[in-house]
């Protein structure tokens, strides 16, 4: 299938449109950034939403690993034990306590 010179210039303007809407849609959260960061709400779900996204995907990652392995739960018990003393006693490092409770449990899993 060919394209001939007519279509050339829909062609051009289509692609710039879709260019200039992402663009927009790109540049439009920071042209509003500066007056969401004086809301009191916004504020507010700064500091609440981290733990609250955490809290669930904790429990939706427990609840999927328990249903999948029911039999294992000592082993998920036991990773998520060393996950938050490995976060509480580091410094509350997320990728190192991720990692430490993650090999636990790969570790766990295979060895016993």
């Amino acid at each position: 299938m060919t394209v001939t010179e007519a279509a050339i210039p829909y062609l051009i303007a289509a692609i710039a449109i879709s260019g200039l809407i992402t663009f927009g849609l790109r540049a439009l959260p920071f042209a509003i950034l500066k007056p969401l960061r004086r809301s009191r709400l916004v504020q507010r779900l700064g500091i609440w939403m981290p733990a609250g996204l955490l809290c669930i995907l904790v429990i939706a990652v427990l609840r999927d690993e328990i249903l999948a392995r029911p039999g294992y739960l000592w082993a998920i018990a036991a990773a998520t034990a060393v996950t938050v003393i490995v976060h509480l006693t580091c410094k509350r490092r997320a990728l190192l306590s991720i990692a430490a409770g993650t090999a636990c449990y790969v570790v766990l899993l295979n060895v016993f």
